[in-house]
């Protein structure tokens, strides 16, 4: 199965960081394939793994009036014309046991948002897919209380999971990254990844949405993969300052290429050393 195929690269230290990135909120098709198909292109250069995310809804968005995205039957049609123009992996976040079912049908990898992190019944119907599922792991969560997480998808014997770190709460409206969190869940035998955009963010600090500080995107994902992330999970976008969701946040489309070059060296640095 194409899954399979795709756990097995992800699983693996061979190559470099995968990437997963993408808009953070489906604004259309057009947009979707057109960044899609940019990072497919340079991703296959690179000789890295990619998988396009992007969220058919984005049902914690601060303010009532916030963009949300098309919705769960639209969105997946979307997801699945893309797979079959682009022959691309794909990921998006779910936020109930239903959507888990009906995601599944069509992604490759089911993501659960940090602050879902610790709804058991939405992670056991995700697991239960035998998809791959990617956690993020909470705000409010200590890196080590993620083996309970991940104790909930094995009781469903699914083996197929990654941790994503995207930053834990420092103070109000604002966001740190504390590295050694990658080493203490790379022990729980998974994969780590890290969320360099959603790491920037600062959550709700632009009173009525979030706000971000985008300068220092590669600066987190040069860290985290130095200290052994297996992953780089980037919301990008051809026009950051115009998305409709996590725009501050969000990573140039047009200047990928340069910080997935960084990230490749500093991975085979460390990869290289280790041995």
């Amino acid at each position: 199965m194409k899954s399979n195929a795709l756990w097995r690269n992800l699983s693996s230290r061979q190559i470099g960081p995968f990437v997963i990135a993408g808009p953070c909120v489906m604004e259309s098709y057009e947009l979707m394939y057109e960044t899609a198909s940019y990072i497919k292109n340079l991703c296959d250069r690179l000789g890295l793994t990619f998988v396009f995310k992007s969220s058919y809804d984005k049902a914690n968005r601060t303010s009532i009036r916030s963009f949300r995205g098309p919705g769960l039957q639209k969105g997946l049609a979307w997801l699945e014309r893309l797979k079959a123009e682009l022959k691309v992996f794909t990921l998006t976040d779910v936020h109930s046991p239903e959507e888990a079912r009906a995601a599944a049908s069509v992604v490759d990898v089911l993501q659960i948002p940090a602050f879902l992190c610790r709804q058991t019944d939405l992670i056991t119907a995700a697991a239960s897919t035998g998809r791959i599922i990617n956690v993020k792991k909470g705000q409010f969560l200590a890196p080590w209380d993620m083996k309970n997480v991940i104790e909930k998808i094995r009781s469903r014997e699914n083996e197929k999971i990654i941790l994503t770190e995207r930053g834990s709460c420092f103070g109000y409206n604002n966001l740190v990254v504390d590295m050694r969190s990658i080493t203490i869940m790379k022990a729980l035998g998974f994969p780590v990844v890290i969320d360099a955009t959603h790491s920037v963010q600062r959550p709700g600090g632009l009173g009525s949405c979030s706000g971000g500080e985008r300068d220092f995107v590669p600066v987190i994902a040069r860290a985290a993969v130095a200290a052994g992330a297996d992953g780089v999970f980037l919301e990008v976008h051809p026009k950051p300052d115009e998305a409709l969701c996590d725009g501050p946040n969000s990573w140039y489309l047009n200047r990928l290429e340069g910080l997935l070059k960084n990230l490749k060296a500093i991975y085979h640095a460390v990869t290289t050393g280790e041995q």
